[in-house]
């Protein structure tokens, strides 16, 4: 592999390792022409492996906006979710690595595969399947999310039970470079009590990690009386990286209730960063304090819609995905219930402010049953528009940033038992994928109403489009150290 790996060069980006020096050197990286997407038929009744999507972005070409390629996964009911590289720009130092494999677990049958894209950018193909029975034998481990490469060459995924679907085995599975498995990477006895998300910032010889819940609980949709039973998380752990020794527990409180996504500023000299919790629709700050131990705070509270006709008498936000443009100036989130994309300005991080905001979906859109409450008892609906005469469906989910921080892209599934259960036509009519266009000047976002993929309109029907990924790299999956 090593031959085959000294021989491209990625992207034409870069004469050393994958990736980029510093992120600012990333910004003035190669506008991005493609974007792999994972697409779900597990859980939507169809008898159809879940599928890796090849979109063009490319606006000068003439297959803009479509989907050019499909590589079916081998196996039926995967639900393919996250996906990650074997090497990003933590391996920047090292001329033999590349990033040719994207790497994608299943959350629900615990594969995992490693695809390849270098052979064919536009046309990935299968490299290899890592058997979940290999992984639970060796590990314990099962339901893969998060995948990270390391500077080590090696591969770390989060996950977030047993085989039976219990948090209290969860932890950290290592691959090698060829994917095979070599154990669980925290110590004995220092695993965490939910897992999810993660994030490492060597310089800071730190890892910290988040936690959604027990998979025998959210594989079945949500249950609120899930939350009061103990069976989701608000905690973030602190690891000693490389050591995986769990420092500290921090306990985020009932203003912390499921803390998904994670990630650090991406200046590797910077100690702090933000999560984004689901269900109370907070992004928390975390911080460095004197003493070396990690302290937090609410830095953006999306607060809770009053609504009739709805499964609760308040509808959160639900804050399900964020990211931070790669000078750490901007912080975007999707309020996937609520219904819109949102930029804050943070450049001062204990202080955001909020610099734009787009509707493209929701609970409380126009025509739909739910009704906003307002303090004086009117009501009213959020107006969203049409994309190229499609009504946008369910809400923005997934978001990714292109390098220079001025198109954002959006998904809107979220798993497929709770798209049926919030979102039940996006399960009928299927996903898409829509782009913003950013004002990196002053703030603002706005819908790009010359790009539009219709997952409904897929060869083998409708399909739940969820996690985007470039070939070269980018903000959510590239860490510097």
């Amino acid at each position: 592999m090593a031959s085959l790996q000294h021989a491209k060069v990625e992207n034409g980006c870069c004469k050393k390792g994958p990736g980029y020096a510093t992120p600012l050197e990333a910004m003035s990286g190669p506008k991005e022409t493609l974007i792999y997407v994972t697409c779900i038929y597990t859980g939507t009744g169809k008898e159809k492996p879940d599928y890796l999507a090849t979109v063009d972005i490319d606006p000068y070409s003439p297959t803009y906006s479509e989907v050019i390629h499909r590589l079916p996964m081998p196996h039926l009911g995967d639900e393919l979710h996250h996906s990650g590289w074997n090497a990003c720009s933590s391996c920047h130092g090292d001329a033999s690595a590349a990033r040719r494999f994207l790497v994608l677990p299943s959350l629900v049958s615990g594969r995992i595969y490693a695809v390849d894209t270098q052979k064919d950018p536009r046309a990935p193909s299968l490299h290899k399947v890592v058997d979940p029975k290999d992984v639970v034998q060796k590990t314990g481990l099962a339901y893969p999310h998060t995948a990270h490469c390391l500077a080590s060459g090696e591969i770390m995924v989060s996950c977030l039970g047993d085989k039976d679907g219990n948090a209290e085995g969860n932890g950290f599975l290592l691959l090698d470079s060829d994917f095979n498995v070599k154990g669980r990477w925290e110590k004995p006895g220092h695993s965490p009590l939910y897992g999810y998300d993660f994030w490492y910032q060597p310089r800071h010889k730190t890892m910290i990690s988040t936690s959604w819940g027990a998979p025998a609980a959210f594989t079945k949709g949500f249950n609120l009386q899930h939350v009061s039973d103990g069976l989701y998380g608000r905690h973030l752990h602190v690891y000693s990286w490389p050591g995986g020794e769990l420092k500290q527990t921090l306990d985020l409180g009932n203003t912390g209730l499921l803390p998904l996504e994670i990630r650090f500023l991406h200046d590797p000299a910077k100690d702090t960063g933000f999560v984004g919790c689901a269900l109370t629709s907070n992004m928390v700050r975390f911080f460095k304090k004197p003493d070396e131990t990690w302290g937090h705070e609410v830095a953006i509270q999306v607060k809770p819609l009053k609504v009739q006709n709805w499964i609760l008498p308040e509808m959160p936000g639900l804050i399900t995905d964020f990211l931070i443009s790669l000078d750490d100036r901007f912080l975007y989130l999707a309020n996937w219930l609520h219904g819109d994309i949102r930029q804050y300005n943070i450049e001062d991080p204990a202080t955001p402010r909020l610099v734009g905001q787009v509707w493209v979906g929701g609970s409380i859109r126009n025509g739909s049953p739910v009704v906003v409450e307002a303090e004086d008892g009117t009501t009213y609906q959020t107006d969203v528009p049409e994309v190229q005469g499609h009504q946008l469906r369910g809400g923005p989910q997934m978001i990714q940033l292109s390098l220079d921080g001025k198109r954002l892209y959006a998904t809107n599934s979220l798993f497929s038992t709770w798209d049926r259960q919030f979102y039940p036509e996006l399960v009928e009519k299927g996903g898409h994928m829509l782009q913003i266009d950013v004002d990196t000047e002053r703030g603002g976002l706005e819908i790009n109403p010359r790009f539009f993929v219709d997952f409904g309109a897929e060869p083998d029907g409708p399909s739940l489009a969820h996690e985007m990924r470039y070939p070269g790299g980018d903000c959510t999956s590239d860490i510097w150290i």
